[in-house]
């Protein structure tokens, strides 16, 4: 074994917070503390590195000298994004430190056009791509027609934000007039359905085109109610999953009013071998994966070090089995996980940083 095979590795952990938090920063006190303990088990020295925009410069030379760096910070949040951040991630990696997620896996992979992209790999439905407002003003309505239930997804996002469920409000021939009026319900926790003119609706869609922004159109999937699935995989390993049962979204009871639909409930988490899952996992990690690695060409050693895919059902298949469309992959800011996750994440993350310092020398 060599010298730098044999040294311990350096892993900071990037999370978000302000100036005192990262002078304060303890990794006990951290909510990755599961996970600074698993480097710790396994020989690497691991650190905390609190980020902020305005503490880059310290960051960026804290990075510099560590082989690897686990980042957790959202892609919008607070009117805020990940400008500074990804450019000084970029430097970094250019640099040799292993970075994860890696800004141009986060692009490839964790904005909604991933959908459109892998629509094909086997866990797609009818999926569509909105590059303009215009071609979104054009095609919804005759995707709406004969009751049809669309769901938008705006390019970039978290937390249900710009995504809607939408359908036609009026009878066909009302459709026809300008006032046209659909029912929509946006996924963010608290939002209840409304009405209104398909105008208003796309006017509220203009700003997800600013700066390049587009939407993806998937049909609506009626087992919502069944629940979501999500798979947690380090690389391309499931290490575990979480089932949420009432999730955005998801309809009224029956014969209540529109805006009494119940609330997002608790995700419950489970290990890999949770015998219920086990037929997803063999296709999320024999199929899907590696066409989605063939259609984006990513790597399997830059697949995020933890990311997850969340699934809804989709109709049965001939044979009565279930079938599973993705709704959702999140790269920039996994957390909370399930514990089976943090021994994978641990050993994943020190391969990557020696391998790093390997490729240094």
């Amino acid at each position: 074994m060599t010298a730098a095979h044999r040294a311990a590795p350096r892993i900071a952990i990037v999370y978000p917070g302000d100036a005192q938090a990262r002078r304060d920063a303890r990794a006990g006190d951290s909510r990755f503390a599961a996970v600074f303990d698993a480097l710790v088990a396994r020989g690497a020295q691991a650190e905390p590195a609190v980020y902020q925009d305005a503490l880059a410069g310290e960051v960026r030379a804290q990075l510099l000298r560590v082989d690897a760096a686990l980042v957790w910070v959202n892609p919008v949040e607070g009117g805020r994004d990940r400008t500074v951040l990804d450019a000084l991630l970029h430097e970094v990696s250019a640099a040799g430190v292993f970075v994860s997620a890696h800004p141009d896996v986060i692009l490839a992979m964790g904005t909604k056009e991933v959908l459109y992209r892998t629509r094909d790999v086997g866990w797609g439905c009818d999926t569509h791509l909105y590059p303009t407002l215009d071609s979104l003003r054009d095609a919804l309505p005759g995707r709406l027609a004969d009751g049809g239930v669309r769901v938008l997804k705006q390019y970039r996002g978290n937390g249900g934000s710009g995504v809607w469920k939408v359908t036609w409000a009026d009878v066909p021939r009302a459709r026809a007039s300008g006032a046209a009026r659909v029912r929509v319900r946006h996924a963010l926790r608290g939002s209840v359905e409304q009405t209104l003119s398909l105008a208003a609706f796309l006017a509220r869609c203009e700003p997800y085109f600013a700066d390049g922004g587009r939407m993806v159109d998937q049909a609506y999937q009626p087992r919502l109610p069944e629940g979501m699935t999500r798979c947690y995989l380090v690389h391309d390993t499931v290490a575990g999953f979480g089932h949420q049962a009432i999730n955005a979204l998801h309809p009224a009871p029956p014969g209540a009013p529109a805006d009494q639909a119940p609330e997002p409930g608790p995700r419950v988490y489970h290990p890999a071998d949770q015998p219920e899952f086990q037929t997803l996992k063999v296709k999320v990690e024999r199929d899907w994966v590696p066409a989605m690695q063939r259609t984006l060409g990513i790597d399997t050693a830059a697949l995020p070090v933890i990311w997850d895919c969340d699934f809804l059902l989709g109709a049965k298949s001939a044979s009565g089995e279930d079938t599973h469309v993705l709704c959702e992959i999140n790269v920039s800011s996994v957390a909370p996980f399930p514990d089976s996750a943090v021994a994978p994440i641990a050993d994943a993350v020190c391969a990557r940083a020696r391998a790093a310092r390997e490729s240094k020398r």
